[in-house]
């Protein structure tokens, strides 16, 4: 089970995803930045007993960020899977 929550690190809940599910049934997490797409599937149906149809996955740059001090930082860049479900298929943590 320690390998099955490395590859899924946590759900992405914003305005724009909460949308995208509602309307599409597509749920976004951050993965593990070596995470493979059957490994994120294989992840996602054990973790939350759901069938998966499809993945996509993304590399999001990190974003400048401004210190208090001299120096600029860059928050880190990490990677999102989008996933969609078989059909009447649900994650609960994203309906509440």
């Amino acid at each position: 089970m320690a390998t099955l929550h490395r590859t899924i690190v946590r759900p992405v809940v914003t305005e724009k995803t909460s949308a995208s599910y509602q309307d599409r049934g597509e749920y976004v997490f951050e993965v593990a930045s070596d995470a493979s797409k059957p490994a994120i599937r294989q992840a996602i149906e054990r973790l939350f007993g759901v069938k998966v149809t499809g993945v996509w996955t993304m590399n999001t740059r990190g974003k400048p960020r401004k210190n208090m001090g001299k120096t600029a930082g860059l928050r880190p860049s990490w990677k999102k899977a989008i996933v969609t479900l078989k059909e009447g298929d649900k994650i609960g943590i994203f309906e509440g």
